[in-house]
């Protein structure tokens, strides 16, 4: 199954919301808090940027007002063309200035996640990670201590917006499984996550499990899993924005 991925900066953002359909402009200007406002931009412009490649939708203002993205009453990004349900499910992530979408052009589901290499606690792993995912923690050197919990942190949540649950789960539930754990590579390795309906008689009752895949660059951990298995991302190329915009090409 293909997967699509974009990242986009708060620096790419038009100054001019003009691109925002008029539910989206309401909702933003109901936003107070600075940084919320700030992250919520900057992930629908980077949905609506891999949107208008794969729906080849011209990429200025006036096609971009048509794109709407949506909260599911679970919370998940839900997108609409001129109102009627687009044939497409995304996923939206952002970190420290930077927004990751991934995309499917399928009903299928599938959650990214952008997660900072930065240290954490003992206490933070005795209450987040299971077992299995503490003994490998433990066992990794200094060095790459924060960058394993990013990777097992990003993964959960990516599996919980897979689930459309977020944290309301507990991201014990969740066991991330890396297949390879070098972070020298700057490609994507592959990985999976198992979603477990709780303990009996000491073992793990597995309900789904979520195919992904992971990539370390930059001080930077992005995840991204699905079911059915996907394919590794394929990097978006988009077009110039603006009024004089041509049809867009992946």
């Amino acid at each position: 199954m293909n997967v699509y991925w974009l990242e986009q900066t708060e620096a790419d953002i038009p100054t001019d919301h003009d691109w925002l359909s008029a539910s989206e402009a309401a909702r933003l200007n109901a936003m107070h808090f600075p940084k919320r406002r700030a992250d919520w931009l900057l992930g629908r412009w980077t949905a609506k940027r891999s949107l208008s490649v794969c729906l080849d939708v011209p990429a200025h203002p006036q096609h971009f007002q048509r794109l709407e993205i949506l909260a599911a009453p679970s919370g998940a990004p839900e997108v609409c063309f001129d109102s009627h349900p687009a044939a497409v499910t995304i996923s939206i992530s952002h970190r420290a200035g930077l927004a990751a979408c991934a995309m499917a052009m399928s009903s299928v589901k599938i959650g990214c996640d952008l997660e900072m290499s930065e240290p954490r606690s003992d206490a933070f792993v005795a209450d987040y990670f299971t077992f299995e995912e503490q003994t490998l923690i433990a066992h990794a050197s200094a060095a790459d201590r924060p960058r394993v919990l990013a990777l097992l942190w990003s993964a959960k949540e990516s599996a919980l917006k897979a689930l459309h649950e977020g944290l309301r789960l507990d991201s014990r539930s969740m066991i991330v499984i890396p297949c390879a754990l070098s972070f020298d590579s700057k490609g994507w390795s592959q990985l999976r996550v198992r979603h477990t309906g709780g303990r009996y008689t000491g073992a793990y009752r597995a309900e789904e499990v979520f195919h992904g895949w992971w990539q370390h660059a930059d001080n930077m951990v992005r995840t991204v899993v699905a079911a059915p298995p996907p394919d590794p991302p394929i990097l978006l190329r988009i077009p110039a924005y603006g009024p004089d915009a041509a049809s867009p090409c992946a």
